[in-house]
């Protein structure tokens, strides 16, 4: 005769053992998911951040002029000073680990400072040395960048940015060899640059126009000073010793007290990006932590679900200990349970983060502007590191229901009943 008590409570039992898998595995599921999540957009971030300097050398450094805080030599504190191009070569001949250096004077920046045909616009006028192009990739994508002919000769050439070219050329005609005009003086175009992405020295390259630094000393009568210095160490030296150096030497040369601190200012780019490494260092380690606590918060429901379970499957399990299955069936049973659970939920969750990573990136990160995320992933081996900690997670938390099912007696089960 059909008993209908007993159907409903072993579907009730069948019920909540689904519901409690389903919130269990949820559990794993969610950890996995946000930890790919949160590693995909701290590498996002890593992405975005660099190649908003990608192109500029890491081992670079900036040095410029300041006033005098301490009196040296006759010469009164707070005196002015500047750098010049004799500097340059005693520079160059002093430090061996000085692999190039280069000049940057500054131009006017007036309303429509630079025309060409009816077409003006404003923009930044800055005087290098060729030696620049190491310091910060100029992208070229036409023409040339300036030369150590130009340097020497004092050729009236210049190199637009990107965006000059767009506003002045707006016929998208081929610039090179045409003249424009420069605050009130014709340059020939031989180079169209776009420059890095987000780093700016005065102004980005894809909007400034870059002349010889001769040029530019010789059109406003300065003589031979420099504004400022940009100096890039060689491979394995150190930019802050470098850096130092050449501190010491411009003092020295410049009647300037070795203890003016004020006196020469300087700008570490090795430090900037060190710095961001080991933000990004931080931010890893942090992701990981809290993506593996809310894994670990996961794995432990696991755990607990298998200990209701085995305490459940009490009777079965006594009386396949008394017919004389071994320890290791028994164990093997649980521990496959548990892995299978813990697998099937969080191989879905790494799959559908990483999913969910490509679809932002594509449909959102590569459309929109001036957002600091880019190429939003996980590597290889941190899908691989991650699978392998599920794994030993679910082997965890199979154990602890598993040593508790070989403490199971036969006399226990027959008296579940």
């Amino acid at each position: 005769m059909f008993d209908l008590d007993r159907f409903e409570e072993i579907w009730l039992t069948i019920s909540r053992n689904k519901v409690r898998s389903f919130l269990t595995g949820f559990g794993v599921f969610w950890g996995l998911f946000m930890l790919i999540i949160m590693m995909g957009a701290g590498a996002g971030l890593q992405h975005g951040m660099f190649e908003g300097v990608e192109g500029f050398a890491t081992n670079s450094c900036f040095l410029g002029a300041g006033q005098t805080s301490v009196p040296y030599k006759g010469f009164q504190k707070g005196r002015q000073w500047n750098i010049h191009n004799s500097d340059l070569d005693i520079l160059m001949h002093s430090i061996p680990e000085l692999a190039y250096v280069s000049p940057i004077l500054w131009g006017d920046r007036t309303p429509n400072n630079v025309a060409y045909e009816d077409n003006a616009g404003s923009y930044t006028v800055r005087g290098l040395h060729s030696n620049y192009k190491y310091i910060e990739n100029p992208f070229l994508s036409q023409g040339r960048f300036i030369n150590e002919v130009d340097i020497l000769h004092r050729r009236k050439v210049c190199v637009i940015g990107t965006k000059v070219y767009e506003e002045l050329f707006t016929k998208k005609t081929n610039p090179i060899g045409k003249y424009i005009r420069v605050n009130g003086i014709y340059y020939q175009v031989v180079g169209v640059a776009s420059g890095v992405s987000d780093m700016n020295l005065g102004g980005r390259t894809s909007e400034a126009i870059a002349i010889p630094f001769t040029v530019m000393q010789q059109i406003t009568n300065q003589g031979s000073v420099i504004h400022m210095l940009a100096a890039i160490a060689k491979d394995h030296y150190s930019v802050k010793e470098m850096s130092e150096k050449m501190k010491t030497v411009l003092k020295v040369h410049n009647n300037i007290s070795p203890d003016d601190n004020q006196a020469v200012w300087a700008f570490n780019m090795e430090e900037v990006f060190k710095m961001y490494q080991y933000l990004f260092l931080g931010i890893s380690i942090l992701v990981w932590i809290v993506g593996s606590g809310t894994l670990i918060a996961g794995i432990i429901g696991v755990s607990n679900i298998m200990m209701v379970t085995v305490k459940e499957r009490t009777k079965e399990i006594g009386i396949r200990r008394a017919l004389g299955a071994k320890p290791m069936v028994i164990i093997s049973q649980i521990v496959s349970e548990s892995l299978t659970l813990t697998a099937l939920a969080g191989l879905l969750g790494l799959c559908l983060g990483v999913l969910t990573l490509y679809l932002a990136d594509v449909y959102w990160l590569q459309q929109a502007e001036n957002v600091f995320l880019s190429d939003p992933s996980v590597s290889f081996v941190t899908a691989v590191a991650s699978t392998i900690l599920l794994m030993l997670s679910g082997l965890i938390a199979g154990a602890i229901p598993a040593m508790r099912a070989l403490q199971i007696k036969a006399i226990d089960a027959i008296r579940e009943e």
